[in-house]
């Protein structure tokens, strides 16, 4: 299923200082039920989001409830996504509108899970990840995967972040794995000719 290509992402960012975060807490396992993409972002964070469940209740000391902190830019602390392996957590994180999330680590099968899902983790320095939380909620972050960087706006420090460059291709053209192969279809079939 082809996705949204992904190039530049300039965005407030909505902070989660929280470390160990994992996919049970991203989008609580009762949840697990549909099997298709679309809806789970209502239930991001659900557990942290609400009292008791309840949508009425929505706690005031929670990231998501603050409408001071808007923007398509999750930053989380280190140790993201870590715990079982379900895609729905990148699921969820893309239904709510997040084009991309910010740490200074990702748990390997929620990094895969991403980015097979249009969401581009990008992992930043601690020493970097911990100036983005100093920041104040008016900032802005510039993500650039052709040049592989993350810039604070207001400043113009940067960081290169590293991704492969299969997923690197696959994102900036919107493809999935098989969108990618159609892509050189051509190259396939010279190569067969040739053997």
């Amino acid at each position: 299923m082809s996705k949204a290509k992904v190039d530049i992402i300039k965005s407030k960012f909505v902070p989660l200082n929280i470390e160990n975060v994992d996919t049970d807490q991203i989008i609580p396992a009762r949840f697990l039920k549909a099997t298709t993409r679309d809806g789970f972002g209502k239930n991001l964070f659900r557990d942290w989001r609400y009292e008791n469940d309840d949508e009425t209740k929505p706690k005031a000391d929670f990231v998501l409830n603050n409408n001071q902190y808007t923007g398509s830019i999750l930053v989380a602390a280190k140790n993201f996504g870590c715990g079982s392996s379900r895609e729905h957590a990148a699921w969820a994180i893309d239904d709510y509108g997040f084009k991309a999330v910010v740490s200074s680590f990702f748990a390997d099968i929620f990094k895969n899970n991403a980015l097979n899902n249009g969401l581009l983790p990008v992992t930043v320095s601690e020493d970097f990840l911990q100036k983005i939380f100093l920041l104040d909620n008016e900032a802005e972050l510039l993500i650039d995967l052709e040049k592989q960087t993350i810039t604070i706006v207001a400043t113009g420090e940067s960081e290169a972040f590293e991704i492969s460059a299969y997923k690197k291709t696959c994102m900036l053209n919107g493809y999935d794995d098989i969108d990618y192969l159609l892509s050189i279809k051509e190259d396939i079939l010279a190569y067969e000719a040739a053997l």
